[in-house]
């Protein structure tokens, strides 16, 4: 084997890890050997799959990463009080308390420390204990709490907003912060969650209409599953839309789909629905991979993207 061929097959990773010269899953910009691979690094603190054991894993990835504006209540343990989970609150805030003591907390944040998790245990803990006001992490959060063991609950029920009106839904002067709220709700595209499956985001970018699908199967038999849909040629939703990809993050697959102009949600209910049942089937078939199947999950793993 020549020096090429070893370096190569050095760099290589298993399915479903990633490789020391693939960009690193936290989102630095960095290799992965130079970030979290490093011996030196911060490889301690990286979770690759964060929001494990969390009501709405997948609801929570897609709030992350995917969809805009969107909310969700979380109950504290013990207690029974409510949190109000955000994807973006007001100059990416990681936690606002409000004037009446509700506590807002926000995903979609500056900070990364490696593990959104415990980012988020720590923002949470200080925000419990904090006036009224925006709270903040500035340092690694240590070993305090992560989100698992300050929650409890197993369903997320997640609305979907088309704006940031419920910034201010709490406040009784909201004409002065009109201007700010038009400003934001400026870059939010339309979107909807499907209700006949769970964590699919249709949503509609202009040019065209995607569909994204958080899935929480393990990645190497989804791979497979997905694989055998698409060498048999049962992974479209509607006519003229196609499986394009995935997506990559905090441990999870998401594939996703374009769409034609005008497709809507309401039309991906129905197939939406009998491919989560044709996906099932695929994922209960344990024999081996045909070639066309083989050639097929080769060309879906190269169209992956990593993006935490």
């Amino acid at each position: 084997m020549g020096k090429r061929s070893r370096t190569k097959a050095r760099d290589q990773a298993p399915a479903g890890e990633v490789g020391p010269r693939q960009p690193c899953p936290c989102g630095s910009g960095r290799r992965y050997k130079a970030c979290h691979g490093s011996v030196d690094g911060p490889a301690a603190v990286f979770v690759n799959r964060p929001f494990e054991g969390l009501p709405g894993e997948c609801d929570i990835v897609a709030m992350r990463e995917l969809v805009q504006s969107a909310t969700a209540p979380l109950t504290l343990a013990g207690d029974g009080r409510t949190v109000r989970l955000s994807t973006l609150l007001p100059m990416a805030a990681p936690a606002m308390v409000r004037e009446g003591g509700d506590i807002w907390l926000g995903l979609q944040v500056r900070h990364n420390f490696g593990d959104p998790s415990r980012d988020l245990g720590a923002v949470l803990v200080s925000a419990l204990e904090s006036e009224p006001g925006i709270v903040g992490l500035t340092d690694p959060p240590g070993e305090g709490p992560r989100l698992q063991d300050l929650v409890t609950g197993t369903t997320l029920e997640v609305t979907v907003h088309q704006g940031f009106e419920h910034w201010i839904d709490d406040q009784d002067d909201q004409a002065g912060l009109a201007a700010a709220l038009d400003q934001a709700n400026a870059s939010v595209n339309p979107t909807a969650r499907l209700g006949s499956v769970q964590s699919a985001y249709w949503t509609d970018v202009g040019p065209k209409e995607h569909l994204r699908w958080v899935m929480p199967e393990p990645e190497d038999r989804l791979l497979d599953a997905l694989a055998r849909l698409h060498a048999a040629g049962r992974d479209r939703l509607v006519p003229d839309g196609r499986f394009v990809g995935m997506f990559r993050a905090h441990g999870l697959l998401t594939p996703v789909w374009d769409l034609p102009v005008g497709t809507g949600s309401e039309a991906l209910e129905e197939p939406a629905a009998k491919f989560a049942e044709d996906l099932a089937e695929a994922l209960a078939d344990e024999s081996a991979l045909t070639g066309d199947e083989r050639a097929a999950r080769s060309g879906l793993a190269n169209r992956q993207v990593t993006i935490r």
